[in-house]
């Protein structure tokens, strides 16, 4: 027969481990489950992908507010139907806010509020988290947590479908398919207007910034003359000698901003690494057929050329694009050095800047993505 003492014990022993599970923190939710559930409080991971300014409208470009942000569960999404609308408060809006850091689009974020709508459209309001990343905020009561979904990683979303589980020429010729398809092509005078915003400064919403000086200019000064910034064909267009047609000569995905002097320097040169530094931009080295581009956007270059390489085929009636491990290959549709190249896509990974440069393209003009921005260790799978 127990004691008086001994059953309190156990019966504390035994509210205790029945109160244990409720101190567990909630279940992270995705983007579609709290479309789904729009009551009570909830923490919510997904992508942001714009800034709505209605029910069924959102802004990918050119915002005007940072009062509010667009979050779904890929970071490719475009269908306001699989958007949740979040509310950012006055203490968010310096980190958060999209005309403040239009960076922002395309990065994860994780968010606590009152699941309820905004804009009359399934929504997050009165925010008491926002956490950049992929990592879900420390709970606020004391306890161990238990872990929850997460935001499915850019191979499994519908984009990239065709891709999964694939590597080498099978990779290739699926991305090849997928960014291939539904494609809008600009002119070479729409090119201008396209890279004031694809290439915009998130410091300054009046200038671009250009690839290879990392100067930040302004957007009125494009043109052909001395101190004006051109649009520099990163795959030279010589090599393979399309031109500035519809088409390889008008993709956003290789064409970026660049001082006029700068832009004639590096000229139609391979990239590789090595020779003498470049005075006008400093970081940049160059010799007689090669450009070493400044650590800074070494990656980005890289990725630009394995698009071109995976984009151009030559079964649509463009030249048929190859990267190479060989440096002045003149008119031939060759680029190299490919060995650079990869060593430059794992050193130098996608930041902020690049992803939401892929994201504009994406949702405002072209219409396809760079795979290799989404998933750069694809580089090394379709041309290791």
């Amino acid at each position: 027969m127990l004691t008086a003492s001994a059953a309190l014990a156990l019966l504390a022993l035994t509210i205790t481990w029945v109160r244990a599970p409720a101190g567990l923190a909630a279940a992270t939710l995705t983007v579609a489950q709290a479309i789904s559930g729009q009551s009570g409080t909830g923490t919510v991971r997904g992508y942001v992908v714009g800034e709505p300014t209605a029910t069924s409208t959102v802004r990918f470009r050119d915002f005007v507010g940072d009062t509010a942000i667009a979050i779904a569960d890929s970071s490719a999404e475009t269908s306001t139907a699989r958007m949740l609308y979040v509310q950012v408060t006055s203490p968010y809006r310096s980190s958060f806010g999209l005309r403040a850091n239009p960076g922002r689009l395309g990065d994860p974020v994780t968010v606590t509020g009152t699941l309820t709508a905004y804009f009359t459209h399934p929504g997050l309001k009165s925010p008491t988290a926002m956490t950049a990343g992929a990592g879900t905020p420390a709970p606020t009561t004391p306890g161990p947590t238990t872990p929850g979904p997460t935001t499915p990683p850019p191979s499994s979303d519908a984009y990239y479908a065709a891709a999964a589980g694939k590597s080498g020429d099978a990779l290739k010729d699926a991305l090849h398919g997928i960014v291939s398809r539904g494609v809008t092509t600009l002119s070479y005078d729409a090119v201008w207007n396209a890279l004031k915003a694809t290439d915009q400064d998130p410091a300054n919403a009046g200038n671009v910034i250009l690839l290879y000086s990392g100067v930040s200019r302004s957007k009125s000064l494009n043109g052909g003359a001395g101190g004006n910034w051109n649009r520099e064909h990163v795959w030279a267009k010589s090599h393979g000698d399309f031109g500035t047609s519809a088409g390889p000569g008008t993709d956003l995905h290789h064409l970026r901003p660049e001082d006029v002097g700068v832009n004639s320097l590096r000229d139609n040169k391979d990239f590789d690494n090595g020779g003498s530094a470049v005075p006008s931009a400093p970081g940049n080295f160059t010799d007689g057929d090669s450009w070493e581009p400044r650590t800074a956007v070494k990656g980005d270059v890289a990725r630009m050329i394995f698009y071109m390489a995976v984009r151009y085929e030559g079964g649509d009636a463009w030249p048929d694009l190859e990267v190479d491990n060989t440096t002045g290959s003149g008119t031939a549709p060759r680029l190299g050095r490919v060995s650079a190249l990869l060593q430059w896509n794992a050193q130098d990974p996608p930041d902020a800047f690049e992803r939401n440069r892929n994201q504009v393209i994406y949702a405002a003009y072209q219409h396809n993505r760079n795979p290799f921005i989404d998933h750069p260790e694809w580089a090394a799978s379709v041309f290791g």
